[in-house]
């Protein structure tokens, strides 16, 4: 899951190079995807009123519905 993340974040910024998602899993079993990127490419990454954000949100909790599981996305600033 933390692929498919870096995978979208990489294609929106101008810096693929400092896109960097970290996986945690927490002891229910919910993973937790933290994604930071250079603070000039935030804006692309949250989108206008945050679309592209909840999109990728929406993404990341259809594959793991998919693997029977939960997920979470944080965008670190």
């Amino acid at each position: 899951m933390k692929d498919l993340i870096e995978f979208i974040a990489r294609a929106l910024v101008d810096n693929p190079e400092a896109v960097n998602a970290i996986e945690e899993e927490s002891a229910d079993g919910t993973i937790l995807i933290k994604l930071a990127a250079a603070p000039e490419d935030m804006g692309r990454i949250i989108g206008k009123q945050g679309r592209t954000a909840k999109a990728m949100r929406t993404l990341l909790n259809a594959k793991a519905t998919r693997e029977n599981r939960r997920a979470n996305l944080q965008i670190l600033e």
